[in-house]
């Protein structure tokens, strides 16, 4: 075990950088890419939105936000830690499921947020771990 943190550190750059490079995506193969179990949606305030706009929807925004946790549409939500916003993670298998989700909050229908989708699954580095055969 000792060994996974040294790997996974090694292995994350890696990753990251190829994935950003234009049209990585279709270099890598189906089985590198991570199936989308969630999408984090970060939100910021749209520029020039006051914080008075802001506070004059939040309780009806904090009740509807509840309500979708509940639901299960919505699995966690952070303040970030600039202060800028808050960062959801959405029980969506695409952008445009969460979008859905997102579009039904009151600060989205004043049109006051910024909305960033960002689809996120499993760390595929670990694959390496488990060897070739256990990955089919």
């Amino acid at each position: 075990m000792k060994f996974m943190i040294p790997f996974l550190m090694a292995a994350i750059p890696a990753a990251s950088v190829a994935q950003s490079q234009p049209g990585a995506s279709q270099a890598l193969p189906a089985a590198a890419r991570p199936t989308t179990t969630e999408v984090m949606v970060i939100l910021t305030a749209k520029q020039g939105v006051t914080r008075q706009q802001i506070v004059a929807v939040m309780p009806s925004e904090i009740r509807a936000t509840v309500k979708l946790y509940l639901e299960g549409k919505i699995r966690q939500w952070y303040s970030r830690g600039d202060g800028k916003g808050v960062i959801f993670l959405v029980d969506a298998k695409t952008e445009d499921e969460a979008r859905a989700v997102m579009e039904t909050l009151p600060l989205a229908k004043e049109h006051l947020m910024e909305h960033q989708y960002i689809p996120v699954g499993p760390l595929m580095p670990l694959t390496m771990l488990i060897g070739p055969e256990a990955q089919k």
